[in-house]
């Protein structure tokens, strides 16, 4: 079985910036990391490999500098992996996204299964794992919390709804999108590091894949960004510090006092 894991690096979240000329993030020179829904699709693929036998590879799309979570995920295990970096892949949305991510992935044919996380971070859109399984012609299950039975035709899942859970047979090839609730991942291993260490990895770029220029990057997105704002925060309020008796006193006084003047006090109180 070969299993195919996207993943994404993602500024922390406390470190993201736009540009406000393009409407794209600003990713170079940004400290990222692995997206942490992506961590959980790496372990959901190794938990298969671990129980059945399977070949892993993670693909990445980003600069240059992404190759680190290709090798965080070679270092948890995963058997091989493709950075596909070029400019030309710069700013794209999630339908060109998933557009050259899919067409990389035909590349790797054949592929029995493609697992992704539910979403990444920084987007939050949760639209390139099932765009993948459009552009590529395949099933797709999302939500995923929990693995099943596998054979070499058929998965069997459950999916996370807002009633509990489903119970869903799709036939192979297929792709899963998954949520935390699907397994823990683990931690890499010095051995793995040392593998990742030495791993020489290929970058793919436009040359290397069979696609149509009007589908990729910035150029090629349907959708844009038209204006970025801050959003200002319009409310006002008075911190009192109950710290003693006397102030516990104030407190309570000013705290009824507001309330009188909402009119929130009840009659007779």
């Amino acid at each position: 079985m070969h299993i195919v894991v996207p993943i994404k690096q993602v500024p922390e979240t406390s470190n993201v910036q736009m540009d406000r000329e393009t409407g794209t993030m600003i990713r170079i020179g940004s400290e990222s990391i692995v997206n942490p829904l992506d961590l959980y699709a790496l372990e959901s693929a190794l938990q298969i490999k671990d129980r059945i036998g399977a070949t892993i590879t993670a693909v990445t799309m980003g600069p240059p500098s992404s190759i680190k979570v290709l090798k965080e995920a070679i270092a948890m295990g995963c058997d091989a992996a493709v950075q596909l970096s070029d400019r030309k892949f710069g700013g794209a949305d999630t339908w060109a996204t998933s557009y050259t991510i899919a067409s990389a992935i035909k590349r790797l044919f054949p592929v029995d299964l493609i697992i992704a996380g539910e979403r990444a971070t920084d987007g939050d859109t949760g639209q390139v794992g099932p765009g993948i399984a459009s552009w590529l012609d395949m099933s797709v299950v999302s939500y995923v919390a929990h693995l099943g039975r596998i054979t070499d035709k058929t998965i069997q899942v459950d999916r996370l709804i807002e009633e509990g859970y489903q119970k869903v047979e799709a036939s192979l090839p297929a792709v899963l999108t998954v949520v935390k609730e699907v397994a823990i991942p683990r931690l890499p291993t010095l051995r793995g590091k040392k593998r990742a260490m030495a791993m020489d990895i290929p970058v793919w770029g436009v040359d290397d894949l069979e696609v149509n220029m009007e589908f990729i990057g910035l150029k090629g997105s349907p959708t844009k960004v038209v204006k970025i704002a801050t959003p200002t925060v319009t409310r006002s309020c008075t911190v009192v510090r109950a710290e003693d008796d006397q102030s516990v006193r104030e407190a309570v006084d000013k705290l009824l006092a507001y309330l009188g003047e909402q009119d929130l006090l009840r009659k007779g109180m």
